[in-house]
């Protein structure tokens, strides 16, 4: 095997956590990563160095972006999830953090993802992203004041992503 599929397959648990975290679904998760996986192993020959872990989390953000403009186009389905009585307080302040987490912008929630979860620099995930560092600060920003409110338990106004 090559030293790139060996970087690749060793890339492959972050990119299900990060793929996880973005769909919020196991199953689509999983297939956005292996989507992931396919799109990169067929432009090996397009990749010429530099940072892989990069290129395959733009390649993620990319194909999940697509999903959702999909998405956004058919009749929207929602189902209510009952959180019992008798949670655990750390099962409980999980679910609050899932569901603060949930709460975000698809923009916001991607870069908190990317910064805290995985690590990336600003500039990285800006690179990923393909916006200014400015915007990745501010969505940052914004969406660590979201989820403390949310937390706290105040309503924290959504503002407009950049």
């Amino acid at each position: 095997m090559s030293a790139f599929r060996d970087d690749m397959e060793a890339m492959i648990p972050a990119l299900r956590r990060y793929a996880r975290a973005l769909t919020r679904e196991v199953d689509l998760a999983d297939d956005l990563v292996q989507d992931t996986l396919v799109r990169a192993l067929r432009s090996e020959k397009l990749f010429l160095g530099g940072d892989l872990r990069s290129w395959l989390y733009t390649i993620l953000t990319t194909l999940n972006r697509n999903r959702r403009r999909t998405l956004a186009r058919q009749p929207l389905m929602t189902s209510q999830v009952e959180i019992g009585a008798d949670a655990s307080g750390t099962e409980a302040e999980g679910r609050d953090i899932a569901r603060a987490l949930a709460t975000l912008p698809d923009e916001q929630r991607a870069v908190l993802l990317l910064v805290m979860l995985e690590g990336l620099s600003y500039r990285e995930v800006a690179e990923v992203q393909s916006v200014p560092i400015g915007t990745v600060m501010s969505r940052l920003a914004r969406a660590r004041a979201h989820v403390k409110a949310a937390l706290e338990g105040q309503r924290a106004p959504l503002r407009a992503v950049k």
